[in-house]
């Protein structure tokens, strides 16, 4: 399975509830136990799937996103994410949730869309690194 955007994620986007400019995201760790669903909305969906393990922080680390310029010859516009490493990390995850981050209760962040790594990724008492291959793109 590809990775995917919530199908929620359009609405956040209409109403404000989720700004790319000035909104804090992260990307918590999910086990193969999960299995993705467009329908997910917010991250209590998720959350019963954290991985736990040395050197990992329940709720994930910082995601950054980058919004490129809007495209008019293609008429789209691009945002791409950068998500800190977990170092000195033994963990195994098959999926990362990325959400927005109100520092409260799971059932108010929403889910921006799950990363799917293509089976089980293991760290030991190493460096976990997310690199994010493909752009979200919206297109007109």
């Amino acid at each position: 399975m590809a990775s995917i955007l919530s199908n929620s994620l359009f609405k956040y986007m209409a109403n404000g509830s989720v700004d790319f400019d000035t909104d804090t995201f992260k990307c918590m760790l999910l086990s193969n136990s999960y299995t993705p669903s467009k329908s997910h909305d917010y991250l209590n969906d998720v959350n019963s799937y954290e991985v736990s393990g040395t050197g990992y922080s329940a709720g994930g680390n910082a995601a950054t996103p980058t919004i490129s310029a809007v495209d008019n010859v293609n008429n789209r516009v691009k945002i791409s994410w950068s998500i800190a490493s977990w170092t000195t990390a033994t963990i195994t995850a098959a999926y990362g949730a990325i959400y927005k981050s109100r520092g409260g209760a799971a059932s108010a962040d929403e889910l921006i869309g799950i990363l799917d790594f293509g089976g089980n990724q293991t760290s030991t008492a190493g460096t976990f690194t997310i690199t994010v291959s493909t752009n979200m793109r919206f297109q007109n």
